[in-house]
């Protein structure tokens, strides 16, 4: 799995500093490696042609190209919504408004008066996959199936891990007609479109073409998305093309090329971009902004719902289930610290929900920066400077909206120090992470940690709040990775599922919001600004307020 363990953090940085001859010949080595990809891909950097996209992606690898993407929000966005559709998409039009749900492969959908268990899914008519084959009623049960049932000649264990989780209210699907499909919910479920829009939809002919094999099809998959896979390298590049059959014809792209390249490593990607051998990269480190916008590079960013945190385990034998030291380490943090070291490229977090979300209500607790009022607690609890608390947290050095961890991390350990919370880290590589993630703080894999850096995707109720706390979603049945549990706060989930009024909805999802806060329930630390820094050839860029971007306005000059 990659797990090593690195004691204190603090001691290993010291030692990577030591070595700082030899990182930089590495990352020198693979901007190499990766225009000699490119090169041997016939792209010789002089040769480029006009409307090429290049992204450089903190990704370590190539994102699962089957459908359900893996590597987190950042597979998700380049080759989950790039080259599939789900029945419900995101709007990703606007830069100055949040993202809502937007018809994808269904033009309507609606819950039922009589059984809010059942929902009627509308679908569009005249889709087709890349291969040239129908989207139908069939197409979707078949889908499902590939997910969840796990006798069905189609089920992925790959892509199961990763769809499972999003969709655990479904029931049962079935077609109605060609282009009608019933969903049946366990229990009435109001969260159900969200679910929805994580599921992206296959093609059956491809798979069945292409001897019912998903790893020939990950080579030449078929989906009904803007963007057509052409080309697959793991820990390469992936190339894409314009679908020009694509059903919606404003969003057929305008670029002749998508290129992704996995370079995890931040200072890389500053360099492949320096270079000219990408045109964009994802996270630039913060001490690189000033000289890339001196340099000509524009820094695009945007607020998003978004936020990174630890999440905390509540075990047996944790010392989160206090909540006095919960509440310690959430003073402790020097959040303006933290936004000075990041270039300003973060938002303090006030609460699990960024400042001036719709759900974030009147919480009492404030996580502010008081070193005193956490010693305080800190002693009341037991502990302090002369007693620490030692414990171990789950970090990955890079992933899907982790921003920079190891610099931030690092200040945290040295934060909660001061107060009397001694933290060694064990890092992992971001999609073992994501699978310790959803492994749980009970398992053996876990190692006896008792928190883990996560960012967290937090634009819908379910994906934002149900998910991480409900008491029968606790790993490894769903992603309560801490094994919390609060028949309170169980309600409260109730209460937003049965809720299908939009603004009774919200007052619901304050309450939540205020108990997320006022129980300190998770170390909340930032909001991500979501930076990315491209060459000023790159333009018609809309950065949505959304995980997800589109990359059909966007063209590249010469």
């Amino acid at each position: 799995m990659g797990v090593r363990d690195t004691g204190n953090f603090a001691d290993h940085r010291s030692t990577e500093e030591k070595h700082n001859t030899m990182r930089g010949l590495a990352e020198h080595l693979r901007v190499g490696l990766v225009a000699a990809a490119l090169a041997a891909g016939g792209m010789v950097p002089s040769a480029w042609a006009q409307g090429t996209l290049r992204i450089g992606m903190t990704a370590s690898d190539i994102p699962l190209t089957t459908g359900q993407a893996d590597n987190g929000g950042e597979g998700m966005r380049f080759t989950g919504y790039t080259v599939y559709d789900a029945l419900i998409n995101w709007d990703l039009s606007s830069a100055t408004k949040p993202s809502d749900l937007t018809p994808g492969l269904a033009t309507s959908w609606a819950v039922d008066a009589a059984d809010k268990t059942k929902w009627i899914f509308k679908l569009r008519p005249g889709v087709t996959f890349h291969d040239g084959s129908p989207f139908t009623a069939e197409s979707v049960v078949w889908n499902f199936d590939k997910l969840l049932k796990t006798d069905a000649p189609q089920f992925d264990p790959r892509q199961s891990a990763q769809g499972r989780s999003r969709i655990p209210g479904v029931a049962s699907y079935r077609v109605v007609d060609p282009m009608t499909v019933e969903i049946t919910t366990k229990a009435p479920d109001a969260t159900l479109p969200y679910q929805i829009a994580w599921i992206m939809m296959s093609s059956p002919a491809q798979w069945e073409k292409l001897g019912k094999s998903w790893d020939a099809f990950a080579k030449t998959p078929s989906g009904t998305g803007p963007w057509k896979l052409t080309l697959f390298a793991p820990r390469e590049r992936a190339e894409m093309a314009p679908f020009a059959e694509y059903w919606d014809k404003a969003r057929v792209p305008k670029l002749d090329k998508l290129v992704l390249v996995p370079l995890p490593e931040a200072n890389a990607r500053v360099a492949a971009l320096r270079s000219g051998q990408v045109d964009w990269i994802e996270a630039p480190p913060p001490d690189a902004i000033a000289s890339l916008k001196g340099a000509g590079f524009s820094i695009v960013t945007n607020a998003y719902p978004h936020n990174w945190t630890w999440h905390l385990s509540r075990a047996e034998g944790s010392p989160w289930n206090d909540i006095r030291v919960r509440k310690a380490a959430n003073l402790a943090v020097d959040r303006e610290g933290m936004k000075e070291m990041l270039s300003g490229l973060m938002i303090p977090a006030q609460g699990f929900m960024p400042p001036g979300s719709a759900w974030f209500g009147s919480p009492t607790f404030k996580p502010t920066y008081d070193p005193d009022a956490a010693k305080k607690l800190l002693a009341e609890a037991g502990y302090g400077p002369n007693k620490p608390i030692v414990t171990k947290i789950l970090i990955a050095p890079s992933g899907s909206g982790q921003m920079q961890p190891l610099p931030m991390n690092e200040l945290i350990q040295q934060n909660l120090a001061d107060i009397g919370i001694k933290v060694n880290f064990e890092v992992v590589e971001w999609n073992a992470l994501i699978n310790l993630w959803r492994a749980g703080a009970k398992a053996d894999v876990s190692r006896g940690a008792t928190g883990m850096n996560f960012s967290y995707f937090i634009q819908d109720p379910f994906t934002g709040f149900i998910r991480h706390l409900q008491c029968n979603l606790a790993a490894p049945n769903g992603t309560n990775w801490g094994h919390y549990c609060d028949p309170e706060m169980d309600k409260l989930f109730d209460q937003i599922r049965t809720t299908f009024d939009p603004a009774e909805q919200i007052k619901v999802l304050q309450k939540v919001h205020e108990k997320y806060v006022d129980e300190a329930l998770f170390l909340m630390v930032a909001h991500d600004t979501n930076p990315r820094a491209m060459s000023s050839k790159v333009k018609g860029f809309v950065q949505a307020q959304n995980w997800y971007q589109d990359f059909s306005p966007i063209t590249v000059g010469k």
